[in-house]
């Protein structure tokens, strides 16, 4: 009908409404989150395997990385990185050549989607600029090793683009690509152990 504006809302497997452009954090479920974020490609899909690699998977091991990387980190800024691109569930991961090309609308989109998730699971509304830090390292450090082993750079060029990884036993970090069910199952698991950790901690805080 002329004059009636553009539907700006997504339904969701869970039955939820996501409204785009003012993403309510009562409608964000962990189950759309995992499910949609084991089926985004990274690389665009250029990468070797019988699965594309999915976003899914690449959180999983950003948060193991950032792990490594941070001394103690708490269950919650370990969460932080786990969700680090969950709004990639409902816009999809655009390669960083395009991100720039669309520039700063794009980022307030993403960042009005990552508030609401962050608010959904009882998250700082933004990310700790130290935690945040570290959370890119740990990304950018997925990154050449997704470069190198799955989407055919060369370590020198990934060397140049992303930087060399520097984390405990990181000569021997292996990548293998895994199905749109095993990594949302894995996902999934990853992010209600982190919750429960997270919760365990804040009981026995308030309890002192």
């Amino acid at each position: 009908m002329s004059g009636t504006p553009p539907r700006a809302w997504q339904r969701m497997l869970s039955g939820r409404r996501l409204d785009l452009l003012d993403p309510s954090p009562m409608d964000v479920e962990i189950e759309d989150i995992a499910h949609g974020l084991a089926f985004v490609a990274r690389w665009n899909g250029q990468t070797l395997g019988d699965w594309a690699f999915s976003v899914a998977e690449h959180s999983l091991l950003v948060e193991e990385i950032f792990s490594r990387l941070t001394a103690a980190p708490k269950p919650r800024d370990r969460l932080l990185a786990l969700l680090h691109d969950a709004p990639e569930y409902v816009i999809g991961d655009m390669i960083s050549p395009f991100k720039a090309a669309l520039g700063i609308d794009y980022k307030a989109f993403e960042a009005r989607l990552e508030r609401a998730v962050h608010v959904r699971f009882g998250l700082p509304s933004e990310t700790p600029r130290g935690v945040k830090a570290q959370i890119k390292r740990a990304d950018r450090a997925c990154a050449w090793f997704e470069a190198t082993q799955l989407a055919g750079f060369s370590a020198q060029e990934a060397d140049r683009f992303f930087g060399r990884p520097k984390f405990p036993d990181a000569e021997g970090f292996r990548l293998t690509p895994l199905s749109p069910r095993e990594a949302r199952e894995r996902f999934l698991e990853r992010f209600h152990a982190l919750m429960s950790a997270m919760e365990s901690r804040d009981t026995a805080r308030a309890g002192r």
